[in-house]
């Protein structure tokens, strides 16, 4: 029974296959989009279950930012983000910076800290545009 949870389905396949193909960090319903236009039966929760599955099991990553919506990101090479604060936008951060240490870190009331992530805020060169037009 644990295998058929964790096979490779046509479904999973055709989802990952698509988020490794774009750089734009989607949402699930954005990748819903794409995905049904190769799979037109396939369902938004069927499309947020295997993003859930495929994220819990490290295949890919899931990007939540405090108050945003989730993104979803294929390269799970290690790398930073970085976020415009004017339209959400997400972009890369190569080469990466070293990773946040938590070893030795104690928090009071918690037992463990297992990791910890950076992510950069910025303004997008479309958002920069639209701001400098408006200030003139």
């Amino acid at each position: 029974m644990a295998q058929a949870q964790t096979r490779m389905t046509r479904q999973r396949t055709v989802i990952l296959e698509e988020l490794r193909k774009t750089k734009s960090h989607p949402t699930a319903d954005e990748l819903y989009g794409l995905v049904r236009q190769r799979l037109p039966r396939i369902s938004l929760g069927t499309v947020y279950r295997n993003l859930d599955f495929l994220a819990d099991n490290g295949t890919i990553r899931r990007l939540e930012a405090s108050g945003s919506t989730k993104r979803f990101d294929g390269d799970i090479s290690a790398h930073q983000h970085v976020r415009c604060v004017s339209c959400g936008r997400i972009g890369d951060v190569m080469p990466p910076m070293p990773e946040p240490s938590v070893d030795g870190l104690e928090v009071p009331g918690f037992q463990t800290v297992f990791s910890a992530r950076v992510e950069f805020d910025g303004l997008c060169e479309d958002c920069a545009a639209l701001a400098a037009t408006g200030r003139q």
